[in-house]
C-alpha cells in the first residue's frame, strides 16, 4: 500500500477545504489558492493531491445548493412540466456546461502538461488582474448610451448560455478562475452584475457537480489508499461552511463594488508570489 500522503492530517484538510470553499466562486482562481497552499505547506502535488482538491468541491455544490434551493427546485419540476422557467433556466446551464465538458474530455492531459506549476497561474493571475481593471476603467468611461443597465437571468438566450460557456472553458488555465470567466461573460452578454453573478454560481454547481464526479470515479482507488475518509469529510465541510459564508458576502459584495477590488487583490498576489519563486521561499514545482 502507498504511504499515505504529507498533508491528510486533519488541520491540513480543513486548511485544503477553507481556500477551497473561500475561492471557489470568487473571481481568484480556487487551483491556483490550493496550488499556492499545498507549496506552502510543503505538499506534494501529484495525482491523488489534485483529485482530493476537486472531491472537496462537492462541500462548495452543495453551499449553493442550499442558497438557491428554490432555483433548484424550479429546475427539477421544470423537468416534469410544472415550471417553465426553471426548465429554461436547466437549458442555459446545459448549454454553458457544454462547451467546458468537451474541452476537459480532450483537453486536460494536454493543459495539464502544459501548465504545470505556479509560474502559469502567477502569469493568469496578473493577466485577469490586469482585464479586471481594463473592464471596469471602460465602464467607467464609457458614455452612458453604451452601457446598458443589465438583463435579469430570465433573459439568458441559448447563444448567451453557449457564449459564457465558451469563455468558461479559458478558465481550463490554472489560475484564471472558472468564476471570473463566466461572471464576466456574463456582463458582455448584457447581464446586470447579480444575474451574472447567481448564474455563475448555477453554472459552477452543475460544472463542479460533473468535474468532483468523474475525478471521484477516476481515481477513487487512489484516493482512499492514500487519504482518510476523515480527512475528505473534514475537507468537504470546511470547503462547505467558507463556501456558504463566501457566497452570501459575495453577492452584496459585487453589486456595491464591482469586480475591481478583485483585479488589485490578483495583480498583488501574483507580484508577491513571484518574488517569493524567485527568492526561493516557495518551489514552483514539485
Amino acid at each position: 500500500m502507498r504511504n499515505r500522503a504529507p498533508f491528510m492530517n486533519w488541520w491540513q484538510s480543513i486548511i485544503i477545504g477553507i481556500v477551497e470553499g473561500l475561492t471557489e466562486y470568487l473571481p481568484v482562481s480556487s487551483t491556483g489558492h490550493i496550488l499556492l497552499a499545498q507549496r506552502m505547506l510543503g505538499l506534494e502535488d501529484n495525482e491523488a493531491s489534485k483529485a482530493f482538491a476537486i472531491v472537496v468541491q462537492a462541500g462548495a455544490i452543495l453551499a449553493v445548493l442550499g442558497i438557491y434551493f428554490t432555483k433548484a427546485r424550479g429546475m427539477a419540476e421544470g423537468l416534469l412540466g410544472r415550471n417553465p422557467a426553471g426548465l429554461v433556466l436547466l437549458r442555459n446551464l446545459l448549454l454553458a456546461f457544454l462547451p467546458a465538458a468537451f474541452a476537459g474530455l480532450f483537453l486536460e492531459k494536454r493543459i495539464d502538461a502544459l501548465l504545470t506549476g505556479l509560474w502559469p497561474t502567477v502569469a493568469s493571475w496578473f493577466v485577469g488582474g490586469v482585464a479586471i481593471l481594463a473592464v471596469a476603467w471602460f465602464k467607467r468611461n464609457a458614455s452612458p448610451g453604451k452601457v446598458r443597465n443589465g438583463l435579469g437571468m430570465d433573459r439568458i438566450t441559448p447563444s448567451m448560455a453557449l457564449t459564457i460557456g465558451l469563455l468558461q472553458c479559458v478558465a481550463m488555465w490554472p489560475g484564471t478562475s472558472r468564476s471570473l470567466m463566466t461572471i464576466v461573460g456574463g456582463l458582455l452578454c448584457g447581464l446586470h452584475m447579480i444575474a451574472a453573478v447567481e448564474f455563475s454560481f448555477l453554472l459552477g454547481m452543475v460544472t463542479l457537480t460533473a468535474a468532483a464526479g468523474y475525478k471521484f470515479l477516476k481515481n477513487w482507488k487512489i484516493l482512499f489508499e492514500e487519504y482518510s475518509v476523515m480527512a475528505m469529510m473534514l475537507g468537504c465541510f470546511a470547503a462547505w461552511l467558507s463556501a456558504f459564508l463566501a457566497v452570501k458576502w459575495m453577492v452584496s459584495f459585487l453589486q456595491k463594488r464591482g469586480l475591481e477590488p478583485f483585479g488589485y487583490y490578483r495583480i498583488a498576489l501574483a507580484v508577491v508570489v513571484a518574488v517569493l519563486i524567485l527568492r526561493g521561499v516557495i518551489l514552483p514545482q514539485t
